[in-house]
């Protein structure tokens, strides 16, 4: 391990105002799951960690006016624990299960896994299809920006470094909603994803797709919403045929590339059968509504 500085605050005004005052050469901490390896490999250059896991104001799981709210200091274990996400979060939950290990799920945080930006971040596609926003606080004020927006590629977010990811929230999915989620990975444990995906489909009353979510990850530079797809989607009935196409929609927009977990053209082939396949379990979701 390089040397470097802990700097502890103990409230939010602090960890901002010394993260004002450091700029780029300081990075907070939480659980560090992935900035102490980062740190290990010499991929990160701060010499100056902030440690803001003792920090209430990024805890807490929370349902308010017509929203779930995560706190960024969250970790994966306690999205398991939380009745809301069981309720409200089904996708997370599901990618949230399938986490790394025990040891590593209580430690990492939602924040981390999203600041971070692996384009395999495992709750990135859960919380694009949920229509998630992230809260960032910095000492000038507080913004939200849209998932999709917020990462940018490997390892780049729309963070500033004056910024800390506060929380993380999303609407209330509707009653007549149904979303799925799978991870594909070379084992059980501690596996980055090959490829992952999540749907959300809300229905009308007449059994046809009124809006649709699709999300892949560890198929491009960053976790992507293929909204060629959700397009095709709107308005339609999902028959087999259609549900083919949405398939074939949602692999074109993966732009993967060949490493030690997968080639690029598997990549390509099973983002189109996990959505085929997510898409076939909502549909029954539909039909068992009827």
């Amino acid at each position: 391990m390089p040397e470097f500085d802990l700097l502890i605050p103990k409230t939010l005004a602090e960890a901002l105002e010394i993260l004002a005052r450091l700029g780029p050469d300081a990075a907070p901490i939480a659980g560090g799951t992935n900035v102490v390896v980062a740190m290990r490999e010499g991929r990160l250059r701060e010499k100056i960690l902030v440690d803001v896991s003792r920090l209430a104001e990024l805890g807490g799981i929370q349902q308010i006016d017509g929203e779930i709210r995560v706190g960024g200091g969250v970790t994966i274990a306690e999205l398991l624990e939380e009745p809301l996400i069981a309720r409200f979060g089904g996708p997370l939950r599901e990618a949230a299960q399938e986490f790394a290990n025990p040891l590593v799920r209580n430690r990492a945080t939602v924040a981390g896994n999203l600041v971070d930006a692996s384009p395999a971040a495992d709750t990135a596609p859960p919380l694009l299809v949920l229509g998630a926003e992230v809260e960032l606080e910095g000492e000038v004020g507080r913004r939200s920006v849209p998932l999709d927006r917020f990462l940018i590629g490997p390892n780049e977010t729309a963070r500033r470094p004056d910024e800390l990811l506060l929380a993380v929230r999303w609407p209330l999915p509707l009653p007549d909603s149904a979303t799925a989620y799978q991870k594909l990975a070379l084992r059980k444990g501690t596996a980055c994803s090959v490829i992952s995906a999540a749907v959300m489909v809300e229905w009308n009353g007449s059994g046809q797709c009124r809006q649709a979510r699709i999300a892949l990850g560890a198929v491009a530079a960053r976790p992507l919403r293929a909204y060629a797809a959700e397009e095709m989607l709107r308005g339609r009935g999902l028959s087999e045929a259609v549900i083919v196409e949405a398939g074939r929609l949602a692999a074109g927009a993966a732009e993967p590339i060949d490493d030690v977990r997968g080639s690029a053209g598997y990549r390509r082939r099973m983002a189109d059968l996990l959505v085929r396949r997510l898409l076939s379990q909502t549909a029954g979701h539909a039909d068992s509504q009827e």
